[in-house]
């Protein structure tokens, strides 16, 4: 706490010294506004500076980490975007299974950016920024949504041609069915779904690593691949560490120019032979992520999970992670996969602005691993996140409301740099306050509710910690299966599914 308080005025010292908020344009639409950021950071929000709030009591916020508190009055909330969705995935596995998740597994970003958005997107790369939000059923409580999207993905044929490394972990925890054969059919499915003039290698590791298969165009070669997948077989204990070392070295040198290079791990991240620090792990290849822009996408598998290890992994390797099983392998692997080889922004962070005159308080829902300083927004030398085309990022807000607050509620920006000249943008959007009700709120706004209430009764079952508003399990389950009715979106039946597993482990 007297760390976080330290950090709180540093911050406040920092605004008190002449940082500007992130800016928004005149104009509106229906209390939205969006502009294009200069690319100096010169933003003027029209927000005063940050005043001390007054009267505020009754209520601890030592729990709301991005709150003001008396010590330092801080108006900002600062994150690198994440697309991860493998908490969410491995979930719902644990659930089927019959078993709670461990809490620690559970990061509620990664439950609510598992759903489809109807967000606009734009035309060319960057983001598109949608902020809404909506009252709950607790007095002066509402939930703000922050909302980014990237263009629609392009056509197989439009996109550049892939060097896709593959690390694949054939250690004696694979041979359980759903790991090491789910990766060899999914291997073997997407190969033939490649183009000509991708390219493939392959990287085996247990106690030690292997490059089974060299750098290699698909066209004329696609049984060279084959063969070498279905050679496989499951061996030795987990040295993860070598097999990213080596993939990487695989990868850098195969590598090829204008095309996008990317390291895929698949594995159980159960290591538990030689290194097994993630920081350790993506020092030794820190060279190849940054000089040639080598990203990291991690592919989980298995009902043991080393989830924690393959976060940090990807979160260190500028990359994300899925978790897949054999209900969704071919997705991660034939759609996911392929839409993940082209990217539209590197380094994004967003920020938000609260105005201190209508926001007594403030809660970011999730991204706990992913917080940037807050004057660390617009230096491009902090890392953000790597987003692709067709992706959608969502933050929820548990936001409270000062009695009678009229007019500017948050601004909204995202800061990206070109993925090509890694030139920096941004671009910007404002919300007023409102008077929608949760259940009134745009279907897919609700979902994103329900993930997100979802998530934080797995991760914290006490009625005090709860997030502001949340619906008991029974009542959550009524309410996603309302949704998936009303969506008819086949993940938010399953969304309902998980819910009522998870409330049948409470009787």
């Amino acid at each position: 706490m007297e760390r976080q308080r330290t950090r709180r005025v540093m911050v406040a010292l920092t605004l008190a010294g002449g940082l500007l908020l992130t800016g928004c344009s005149g104009g509106g639409d229906g209390g939205r506004s969006s502009a294009d950021g200069a690319k100096d950071g010169s933003y003027d929000s029209g927000f005063p500076a940050p005043a001390q709030p007054e009267g505020e009591q009754g209520y601890d916020e030592s729990r709301d980490q991005d709150s003001p508190d008396r010590e330092s009055p801080d108006y900002l909330s600062t994150f690198a975007l994440d697309v991860d969705t493998a908490s969410y995935g491995y979930a719902r596995r644990t659930l089927a299974e019959g078993r709670r998740p461990d809490p620690s597994t559970i990061r509620p970003e990664e439950f609510v950016n598992s759903f489809r958005q109807d967000y606009d997107r734009p035309d060319g790369n960057g983001f598109t920024v949608t902020v809404d939000g909506a009252r709950t059923d607790r007095d002066d409580w509402s939930l703000v949504r922050v909302g980014l999207a990237t263009r629609s993905a392009a056509e197989q044929s439009q996109r550049p041609p892939a060097a896709l490394t593959f690390v694949i972990d054939i250690s004696g925890s694979m041979a359980e069915p759903g790991r090491l054969d789910l990766a060899q059919h999914s291997l073997d499915t997407m190969t033939e779904r490649l183009r000509d003039d991708d390219s493939v290698a392959l990287v085996t590791f247990s106690d030690q690593a292997e490059t089974v298969l060299p750098m290699t165009r698909l066209g004329g070669h696609r049984d060279r691949v084959h063969e070498a997948v279905d050679s496989l077989e499951p061996t030795y204990s987990t040295n993860l560490g070598a097999g990213v070392e080596t993939g990487y070295e695989t990868a850098v040198e195969g590598l090829r120019k204008g095309a996008t290079n990317r390291v895929v791990l698949i594995s159980d991240a159960l290591a538990n032979d030689g290194e097994t620090d993630p920081d350790a792990i993506l020092d030794r290849i820190d060279t190849a992520r940054r000089e040639h822009g080598i990203t990291l996408f991690g592919v989980g598998v298995g009902s043991d999970y080393g989830d924690a290890l393959m976060e940090r992994l990807a979160d260190k390797g500028d990359g994300h992670t899925v978790y897949v099983s054999g209900d969704d392998a071919e997705k991660v692997f034939c759609e996911q996969l392929p839409q993940n080889i082209d990217l539209t922004a590197r380094d994004a962070k967003a920020q938000v602005a609260f105005d201190p005159e209508t926001v007594a308080s403030f809660r970011l829902v999730g991204y706990d691993n992913r917080r940037v300083a807050d004057d660390d927004f617009r230096d491009d030398r902090v890392d953000g996140g790597e987003v692709g085309p067709g992706h959608t990022v969502t933050a929820l807000y548990a936001v409270r409301t000062r009695p009678g607050a009229d007019g500017r509620l948050a601004t909204a920006t995202v800061r990206w740099q070109d993925p090509k000249t890694r030139a920096p943008h941004e671009k910007s959007a404002g919300l007023e306050t409102f008077d929608e009700s949760l259940r009134d709120a745009d279907p897919r706004f609700q979902v994103d509710a329900v993930a997100a209430y979802f998530a934080d009764a797995l991760r914290d079952g006490y009625a005090e910690d709860r997030l502001p508003g949340r619906p008991s399990m029974r009542e959550l389950a009524d309410w996603a299966d309302d949704l998936a009715d009303r969506t008819e979106d086949a993940a938010v039946r399953q969304l309902a599914d998980s819910i009522r597993r998870a409330r049948h482990l409470e009787d």
